[in-house]
C-alpha cells in the first residue's frame, strides 16, 4: 500500500476514535467556504479524506483545492484557465478538465501533467467520467455549441463518433455537451444544450435519446437501471429520468429553479443543487427541497455535487450562471464538522514587493554607445508594456530628439529638435554621456512610470543610471553642468509635447468622440452583424490578451490610437487645412470589383499555412523580394550586388515560411511593436562589420555615439510620422477588417456560379482547393469536407482551425472550415487588431524605416547585401508549435523587408492587399521626408 493511502488510513482509524462524538450527532450542512475570489464548479474524490475541487481562474492559475481530511490547501497545478471538472479514482489519479481544451493528469497530487487532446483553445472540456484510469471520456463545446466527445484508452485522447441525428441551427452548428457519465456496465451517457442526452451501448455511436424538452442539461448522474439528467432555464429547473428500457420522464419538482449539479447513491438516493444555493434530496424515487439551515451568502448557483463514499455530500459552486465565476463556496453534508477553509493571508495589507530589473536587462548592450544602451532601454519598457503602436512610436522619436539634443548642444554645427542650448564641456565625451544618461532618463520615467510593466522599467532605469555612476533622483536644471543640460533637455521636450495631441495627461484616451457604426463582433459565433459593411467592427473577445502576452479584460476591444490624427508630426506638413497629412485615395468597399481578388489573395494565403501539404518555396532574395513600390511584382535579384555571387537558394515548406512571416513581424520578434522593431534592425545594421558608418554613405566615418544618434532621431522622427498617418487614414476612413469582410460576404453566397441558388455577385469567389461549396458527395465519408457533413450546401474555406489548446506542444493545423467561423492566424485572445484596417501601420512604418536606413548608410541593401533572422525548428512560433524546420528569412535590401512586413499581415489574416500597398506608399514619403528633415538638424540649417 503506497505510504500516502497508510497515512489516510491510519488518520481515519484516530479520527473516528477522537471523534466518537461527532459521528454520532445527526447529518447537518456545513459552510465550508464562501466568497472566495473564484467560483468552486466541481468536487471529486476517492473518499472523504481525498477530496478535490476545481474552478475558475481569476489571473493566477485556476482554484485549485485538496482536502486530506484535516485540512484544505490550494494545489497550483501550473496550467491556466478555468478547470471546469474533476474525477478522481481510488488509486489516487486525478484528472481535471477545463479551457482551453486542457486535460490534467497527475497520479501524486503534485505534478500534473497535460495530456495532449483534440481540441482547440476555444473548445472547453466541461465534464469527465470513466471507470477507471484508463478508460476515460470527456465532453465539452465550443462557446457552448459544436459539441465533442472525447475518450482516452490508455494511450490517447481521440474523438468519438456521434450520430449525424442531431438538432442543427441555420449555421450548422449541434448543441454543446457539458458532461458524460457512464454506469460502469457498457452504458455511457452525455448531455448538453436543446435538451440533447446521448446513450453509446458498447462501442457503437453515441445515439440520442428523446427528452422532449429544449431546455439546457447540465448535469448527468445515475445508476445501475437508469440515468438523471438534470437543467433548465433561470426560471424553470428540470430533473429527467430515463430508466433503461423506458422513455424519459420528467420528475422536478414544481416550481424549482435551475438544477446544475446531481450526484446518485448506489441504491438510489442523491442530492441535487442549483439556482441560489437550492439543495433538493431523491428519497425513495422522489425528489424534493431541503432546507440547508444555512445563511448561504448570495450566489448564483451550487454548480456540482459529489457524494464520498461514506456517504458524505458536497456542493460547490459560486457566481457561476453569468461571466463572472467569482463568489466560491462548498458546503457539506455529513455527521462532522470539517475543517473550513480561508484563502492563505500571507501579505494581505501588506505592501506589494519591490520590482527588480532582471539583471540582463540592467544593461543589455554595455559594448554600445550610450544612446544605444539607452535605446535597449526604451525597447525594453515597449516589450512590458501594452503593444500601442503610435504610443512607442512617440515615445521612440521623443527619447532620441532628447539624446539628440543633449549631444547637439556640444556640436558646434548640429542643431536641436526642442532644445537649441550650446554648452561646453573640457572632456566632451563624458559631459555627452551624462547629459545624454539624465535626459533619456527622465524622458522614459516620464513616459514608462504609469504604464503597464511600470514598476520593472522604473527599477531598469534606476538600475542603469546607478551602473553608470549617476545619481537618478538629481533632478538639477539649473547651471552648465552635464546632468543640468540633459535634465533640462528632457523639461523641455516634455512641456512641448504634453499638448501635442496625444492626450498623454489621460493615458492616450479618445478625444475625437468615436462612435462605433457597427455593433461587435463575436468571433466565437458564426458570421457577423454589420450595419455598415465598409466600416471596421470592434471585436468581443471571450478572453484578451495581448500580442505580448499582457492579459487584459475580455469583452468589446477599445480603439487603440483614434486621436492619433490630431497628434503633431516630426517632418510632415499638410496641403491645406483639413486635407491628409499622405491621401491613400478611397478605401478599398466590399461591393467594388477588385474585392473579389482581394479575398482569393487572402484566403489562399490562409491555406498556405499548412506546413505538411508538401510545397515548398525558395525564400531567398535570388527569388523572392525586389519589387516596385506599392506592388508583389518581383522575383528576387539574379547576383548579391556587394559579393557578386548569385544568392544561395533557401528553399523552406511554404507553411512554414507563412507561419514565421507572420509572427516575426507581428510585433517584433520580441514584442517591441514595428516601430521598436526597427530601431532593432537598425542596431543590428550599426552591429555589422560591414557597416561604415559614413552618414549618407560618403565622407568620414562617425564614431558609434555619434552615428547612433543621427540614426536614431531619422528614424524615430520616421517612425512617428508613420503612425500619425497611418493611424488619421485609418480615423478618417474606419475601413473594414478582414474578419469581418470574409463573413460579411460568405453570408451573402457566392459570386462564381450566377445560376446557382446562392449566388450573389458581391458574394466570396469560389476558387478549388480554397473555397468551396459543401455538397453529399464532398462530405461523404472520407471524402475533404466529411467534418462538415452537417453543412451541405454551405460555403468552406481551407483555412487555419485556430489556435490549439497547448500552443508549446500542438498545432491548430490547415482544414475544411465553414467560411462563416473563418478566423486569421493570431492568437484567440487577440484576433486583429484593435483599431481599423487602411492603412496598415506595418506596411507604413516598415517603408518609412526602410527609406531612412537605406539613406543614412547610402545604401537599400542590408551590410554585405543580406540580412537574416533565424526562426529555430520547434521553438520560436508562439501561435502554435514551429516552425518544422530551421526557417531562415532573408532580404537583400530594406526594401525587401519592408515589403516582408506588409505581406506579413495578409497571411496573418489582418489586413486586404490595398491596406499593405497603400501604406508601402505613404510609407515611402513619410521615410523621404523624415530623412530631409533630421538632415536640416544634422547641418544646422534648422537653426
Amino acid at each position: 500500500m503506497p505510504l500516502r493511502r497508510i497515512h489516510h488510513v491510519v488518520f481515519a482509524v484516530l479520527l473516528v476514535a477522537a471523534c466518537g462524538d461527532n459521528l454520532d450527532r445527526p447529518r447537518h450542512w456545513q459552510l465550508v467556504t464562501s466568497g472566495l475570489r473564484e467560483a468552486v464548479l466541481s468536487i471529486g474524490g476517492s473518499s472523504a479524506s481525498n477530496v478535490w475541487a476545481v474552478g475558475a481562474d481569476a489571473g493566477a492559475g485556476p482554484i485549485v483545492l485538496h482536502y486530506d481530511g484535516a485540512s484544505w490547501t490550494r494545489v497550483s497545478t501550473g496550467s491556466t484557465g478555468t478547470l471546469w471538472w474533476t474525477q478522481v479514482f481510488s488509486d489516487g489519479t486525478v484528472f481535471m478538465a477545463g479551457a482551453q481544451s486542457t486535460i490534467l493528469r497527475s497520479t501524486d497530487g503534485v505534478t500534473f501533467t497535460r495530456m495532449t487532446t483534440p481540441g482547440l483553445a476555444s473548445s472547453t472540456v466541461f465534464g469527465l467520467w470513466g471507470p477507471s484510469p484508463t478508460d476515460l471520456y470527456a465532453a465539452g463545446s465550443v462557446s457552448g455549441r459544436n459539441g465533442f466527445l472525447w475518450h482516452y484508452d490508455g494511450v490517447a485522447w481521440s474523438d468519438v463518433p456521434v450520430t449525424a441525428d442531431l438538432p442543427t441551427s441555420k449555421t450548422c452548428d449541434t448543441p454543446g455537451y457539458f458532461k458524460v457519465w457512464g454506469d460502469g456496465a457498457g452504458r455511457v451517457y452525455a448531455i448538453g444544450g436543446s435538451g440533447v442526452l446521448l446513450r453509446r451501448d458498447g462501442s457503437g455511436e453515441f445515439q440520442p435519446v428523446e427528452t422532449g424538452i429544449d431546455a439546457t442539461l447540465f448535469t448527468v448522474y445515475g445508476t445501475a437501471d437508469r440515468a438523471i439528467a438534470v437543467g433548465g432555464d433561470a426560471e424553470d429547473g428540470t430533473i429527467l429520468e430515463a430508466p433503461v428500457g423506458k422513455a424519459v420522464a420528467s420528475v422536478a419538482p414544481p416550481g424549482i429553479g435551475l438544477v446544475q449539479g446531481v450526484a446518485i447513491e448506489p441504491d438510489g438516493h442523491g442530492w441535487a443543487s442549483g439556482r441560489s444555493g437550492m439543495i433538493l434530496e431523491r428519497v425513495n424515487g422522489t425528489w424534493h427541497t431541503v432546507d440547508t439551515g444555512l445563511a448561504l451568502p448570495a450566489i448564483e448557483s451550487l454548480h456540482a455535487m459529489w457524494i464520498d463514499p461514506s456517504g458524505g455530500a458536497w456542493a460547490v459552486g459560486g457566481n457561476v450562471i453569468t461571466a463572472k465565476l467569482d463568489a466560491g463556496t462548498i458546503i457539506h453534508h455529513g455527521p462532522a464538522d470539517l475543517a473550513r477553509y480561508s484563502p492563505s493571508a500571507t501579505g494581505t495589507g501588506s505592501a506589494p514587493p519591490a520590482a527588480v530589473c532582471p539583471a540582463d536587462q540592467v544593461d543589455p548592450a554595455p559594448a554600445g554607445s550610450i544612446a544605444r544602451r539607452w535605446n535597449e532601454q526604451n525597447i525594453g519598457a515597449i516589450r512590458r508594456d501594452v503593444p500601442r503602436p503610435g504610443v512607442h512610436a512617440r515615445n521612440l522619436y521623443h527619447v532620441s530628439a532628447a539624446m539628440w539634443d543633449a549631444w547637439s548642444a556640444y556640436d558646434a554645427t548640429a542643431s536641436g529638435v526642442f532644445f537649441t542650448e550650446r554648452a561646453t564641456a573640457t572632456d566632451v565625451a563624458a559631459a555627452r554621456q551624462e547629459a545624454i544618461s539624465y535626459a533619456a532618463y527622465r524622458m522614459l520615467v516620464q513616459r514608462y512610470e504609469h504604464a503597464v510593466g511600470g514598476p520593472v522599467s522604473m527599477a531598469c532605469f534606476r538600475a542603469f543610471m546607478t551602473r553608470l555612476g549617476y545619481d537618478p533622483d538629481d533632478r538639477t536644471a539649473t547651471g552648465a553642468t552635464p546632468r543640468a543640460i540633459g535634465n533640462r533637455v528632457a523639461n523641455t521636450i516634455i512641456a512641448a509635447t504634453l499638448g501635442d495631441g496625444a492626450n498623454e495627461a489621460s493615458n492616450y484616451a479618445d478625444t475625437t468622440r468615436y462612435v462605433p457604426v457597427n455593433p461587435p463582433l463575436n468571433v466565437e459565433q458564426p458570421g457577423v452583424t454589420l450595419v455598415d459593411p465598409d466600416h471596421w467592427q470592434e471585436l468581443n473577445l471571450a478572453a484578451a490578451e495581448t500580442q505580448n502576452g499582457i492579459i487584459t479584460p475580455a469583452g468589446v476591444q477599445s480603439y487603440i490610437g483614434s486621436n492619433w490624427v490630431n497628434v503633431t508630426p516630426f517632418a510632415m506638413t499638410r496641403a491645406a487645412a483639413g486635407a491628409l497629412y499622405h491621401d491613400p485615395g478611397p478605401p478599398p468597399t466590399w461591393n467594388q470589383p477588385e474585392m473579389q481578388d482581394w479575398i482569393r489573395d487572402l484566403l489562399a494565403r490562409s491555406s498556405a499555412l499548412d506546413h505538411t501539404s508538401g510545397d515548398m518555396v525558395d525564400i531567398s532574395p535570388g527569388a523572392y523580394g525586389n519589387n516596385t513600390l506599392g506592388s508583389n511584382d518581383g522575383h528576387g535579384r539574379a547576383l548579391n550586388p556587394v559579393t557578386g555571387h548569385a544568392y544561395t537558394p533557401n528553399v523552406v515548406p511554404r507553411g512554414d515560411f507563412a507561419r514565421v512571416l507572420a509572427e516575426f513581424w507581428a510585433d517584433g520578434p520580441r514584442s517591441e511593436t514595428p516601430p521598436g522593431h526597427w530601431f532593432v534592425l537598425a542596431n543590428s545594421v550599426a552591429d555589422h562589420p560591414a557597416t561604415t558608418r559614413q552618414l549618407f554613405g560618403s565622407g568620414e566615418p562617425l564614431d558609434p555615439l555619434a552615428w547612433d544618434v543621427h540614426v536614431y532621431l531619422a528614424l524615430g522622427g520616421g517612425v512617428h510620422d508613420a503612425a500619425v498617418t497611418a493611424w488619421e487614414n485609418k480615423r478618417r476612413y474606419t475601413a473594414m477588417r478582414p474578419i469581418s469582410t470574409v463573413r460579411y460576404l460568405t453570408q451573402l453566397g457566392q459570386s462564381s456560379e450566377p445560376g446557382a441558388p446562392d449566388f450573389n455577385a458581391h458574394g466570396l469567389p469560389l476558387l478549388p482547393g480554397v473555397i468551396e461549396r459543401v455538397t453529399q458527395a464532398s462530405a461523404a465519408p472520407g471524402q475533404r469536407h466529411a467534418a462538415l457533413r452537417r453543412c451541405v450546401g454551405q460555403l468552406a474555406v481551407r483555412s487555419w482551425r485556430g489556435e490549439p489548446g497547448d500552443r508549446a506542444n500542438e498545432v491548430g493545423g490547415v482544414t475544411w472550415i465553414r467560411a462563416l467561423d473563418w478566423i486569421p492566424y493570431q492568437r484567440r485572445t487577440f484576433v486583429t487588431p484593435a483599431f481599423p484596417g487602411f492603412t496598415s501601420g506595418h506596411s507604413t512604418f516598415s517603408r518609412a524605416g526602410a527609406e531612412v536606413l537605406a539613406a543614412l548608410t547610402g545604401s537599400p541593401f542590408f551590410p554585405g547585401g543580406l540580412g537574416e533572422f533565424v526562426a529555430a525548428r520547434n521553438r520560436y512560433l508562439v501561435f502554435e508549435d514551429g516552425p518544422s524546420v530551421d526557417v531562415r528569412l532573408q532580404w537583400a535590401t530594406y526594401y525587401d523587408a519592408a515589403d516582408q512586413a506588409g505581406q506579413s499581415r495578409i497571411f496573418g489574416g489582418i489586413h486586404l492587399q490595398p491596406d499593405d500597398f497603400a501604406g508601402r506608399q505613404a510609407g515611402s514619403l513619410v521615410g523621404l521626408d523624415a530623412v530631409a528633415h533630421a538632415r536640416t538638424f544634422f547641418e544646422g540649417a534648422a537653426r
